[in-house]
């Protein structure tokens, strides 16, 4: 005999009131098919199917006659409900993304004195927003396999690691026992199911004791650190050994190596003002710096991944998963895209860094930290 769900049962376990459920019943939208001895309402599993489906579309935002013209759609099953809801899931996070990154643009801005046209500010919620970044938002920051290689390598046999920074998980070693440690709890809550467990913390003020890690790593991170050789020693304090993937800023000239710095987006040498250099982070943690050449191909799409692929600077999506883009502010973004873009078109990137395309990796000053 198939089992009934009692009205109470079903709004406690769905999270609504039991007046909701009744309303939904009057109006003939989810409609309970059996009732109780006594009377009272009675959900069959089809039932609390149909219940799920329209919850779902409600929580997205649709009327109740929207609903019910989906959910009474003969053609499509439960399981292209689910699909469907999936899908819009998807998309409403991505949107949400989207909307996180132009306020934290706007934010940027802002700090640095600039102030954003009245037309920007209703791009921010406006549809524009929107179509910038399609049904699907990309993942640009992959893990690079080479990249990752020299990580690993460089940890040896440690089993415990801590990952400082460590974002939403990139480049966490899935062999060993990771602890992560990241400050922002928008960082925190896009890593994925089954990650290390995540502590909230900072660098400067980690929350362990003395040497209770066999090694302690920092990716594409320590630029953001308010203190990074206050970080690095911290990191230091608490693990046996240090691996730390980070950006050469002493060397004289240095903004001229890359091409997009040299001639697009020479603001970029100033977020780096005071930065340590290599030799300074390694003496805070004890070791040595090793330089980290980036494949033509690389699949983290930091800053200078593209170095051989300059289109990929043009688009939007790419930029946003890059920090400097937002740092820069938004006049200097879009006078480097337009410049970029001309250069183009015109031959100009060609006649200039042509000699590039012959090579299969190139030194922009990455550099690997081990202590």
């Amino acid at each position: 005999m198939e089992e009934h769900l009692t009205v109470g049962r079903v709004a406690g376990l769905a999270g609504v009131s039991v007046r909701t459920l009744h309303h939904y019943d009057e109006i003939g939208l989810v409609e309970p098919s059996a009732r109780t001895a006594a009377g009272y309402r009675a959900y069959s599993a089809g039932d609390v199917e149909r219940l799920r489906e329209v919850l779902g579309y409600r929580r997205l935002g649709f009327g109740l006659r929207e609903i019910a013209a989906l959910v009474d759609d003969p053609a499509v099953d439960a399981v292209a409900h689910l699909r469907r809801l999936r899908g819009l899931l998807r998309e409403q996070r991505d949107r949400t993304a989207a909307m996180v990154v132009a306020i934290d643009k706007e934010l940027e801005a802002r700090a640095m004195g600039i102030r954003t046209t009245p037309e920007d500010q209703l791009k921010l919620f406006g549809a524009q927003l929107y179509e910038s970044i399609g049904s699907a938002y990309p993942a640009t920051r992959r893990t690079e396999p080479r990249i990752a290689a020299r990580i690993r390598e460089a940890l040896g046999d440690a089993r415990t690691v801590l990952n400082v920074g460590a974002g939403t998980g990139s480049y966490e070693p899935t062999d060993r026992e990771v602890t992560a440690v990241e400050p922002s709890a928008v960082m925190r809550a896009q890593r994925p199911a089954g990650a290390a467990p995540c502590v909230a913390a900072s660098a400067e003020r980690l929350p362990f004791p003395d040497r209770s890690f066999d090694a302690a790593m920092a990716v594409s991170t320590v630029h953001h650190w308010a203190d990074p050789v206050a970080g690095l020693r911290e990191m230091r304090r608490v693990a046996r050994r240090v691996v730390v993937f980070t950006y050469d800023a002493s060397t004289p000239g240095w903004p001229e190596r890359f091409w997009l710095t040299r001639d697009h987006l020479p603001e970029f040498a100033g977020l780096l003002t005071g930065w340590p250099s290599p030799a300074d982070m390694a003496r805070a943690i004890g070791g040595r710096a090793e330089p980290v050449p980036i494949p033509w191909d690389c699949a983290d799409g930091f800053f200078e991944a593209h170095w051989r692929r300059p289109e990929a600077y043009l688009d939007e999506h790419v930029r946003r998963a890059v920090s400097v883009w937002t740092r820069v502010g938004t006049r200097a973004e879009q006078r480097a895209v337009d410049s970029l873009r001309d250069d183009l078109s015109s031959g100009r990137w060609a006649e200039r860094n042509g000699d590039l395309l012959a090579l299969d990796e190139a030194e922009l000053g990455l550099r690997l930290l081990v202590a």
